[in-house]
């Protein structure tokens, strides 16, 4: 498998973050401007994008920090809802079709340590596949964008 991948995802967003792509329906690999594939494929794809959401779940289940705000999730579609949102935000053909971060963020009262916390096991999952730098760092700035509907003050 083709480990340059990420979900995002944290965030996943995180929390951070199931392509339509299945059925042994070819990946777009279409070069975006610039000449540079777009960040989905530079991730490798969906296949590679569900091992760090796999990898990146099991670091939050870990985590004291932030798992109880999991404690009652449902897993396996907490799962596919990430792989959905980071495909889509890395230029994917995936459709998010989750609720909305602030929608379903109200209430939990997730702080920007909660935040930071989640980021950092997205970081973790990121560094075992060995992503570059660059496309960490695409991947994290979109997936950062949603931290205003997350965060609650």
């Amino acid at each position: 498998m083709k480990i340059r991948m990420l979900v995002v995802s944290a965030f996943a967003a995180l929390v951070l973050v199931a392509c339509g792509g299945g059925g042994g329906k070819k990946e777009d690999t279409t070069v975006a401007a610039g000449g540079e594939k777009p960040l989905y494929d530079r991730l490798g794809g969906k296949d590679a994008i569900t091992a760090v959401v796999d990898d990146f779940v099991a670091n939050v289940a870990a985590d004291a920090r932030i798992n109880a705000f999991f404690a009652n999730a449902d897993i396996t579609n907490l799962k596919a809802k990430l792989v959905d949102q980071i495909c889509e935000a890395s230029g994917g053909p995936c459709k998010y079709t989750g609720k909305s971060m602030k929608e379903s963020h109200a209430g939990m009262g997730v702080k920007e340590e909660h935040f930071n916390a989640l980021v950092e096991d997205l970081v973790k999952s990121l560094d075992k596949f060995k992503v570059g730098e660059k496309e960490k760092t695409e991947l994290l700035t979109a997936l950062g964008s949603m931290k205003p509907d997350i965060v609650q003050q």
